[in-house]
């Protein structure tokens, strides 16, 4: 991607962080390239081999872990909900996953782009993501996500 094309910044890295509980090496969010809060969002995920997963799974192939993948959709989603105005403060948990598909390997070099949207909200305390993951325009990782607020 040249510069002259590169998507624009939203949210960097250092505002993620202000917005999410997750430090490395769970900090899985790199940058947010477009927000609609309470709507949707769309970030960015670079995937490096220096990550610690990679010491592990597998040296001799790493392949990025199918549960890091969905941690990263997860956070996504949370950053969805952090900048609502209106719902109450506390730390927004998984609270189920359904109908996730993994379509094919994310490896080291690759950049996932990650697309939220918010699909319902109970009871301000109780919500759902349909999220999609995606390196090079095709799709590696998609499924529903439930959160719940824990007080």
């Amino acid at each position: 991607m040249t510069e002259s094309t590169a998507p624009e910044i939203l949210l960097t890295s250092e505002q993620i962080a202000g917005l999410l509980p997750h430090r490395y090496p769970f900090a899985l969010v790199d940058r947010v390239i477009a927000h609609d809060p309470g709507v949707s969002a769309t970030a960015i995920k670079n995937v490096t081999m220096n990550e610690p997963q990679f010491q592990g799974h597998f040296p001799e192939r790493p392949l990025m872990p199918g549960v890091l993948i969905v941690e990263a959709m997860a956070q996504v989603g949370g950053l969805i909900v952090t900048q609502m105005p209106d719902l109450p403060k506390g730390l927004f948990v998984f609270a189920g996953i359904d109908g996730v598909r993994f379509r094919r390997p994310v490896v080291p070099g690759d950049q996932i782009v990650i697309h939220c949207t918010l699909t319902s909200l109970k009871r301000k305390r109780f919500g759902k993501v349909k999220a999609e993951a995606k390196v090079d325009g095709e799709l590696v990782c998609s499924g529903d996500l439930m959160f719940s607020l824990v007080d």
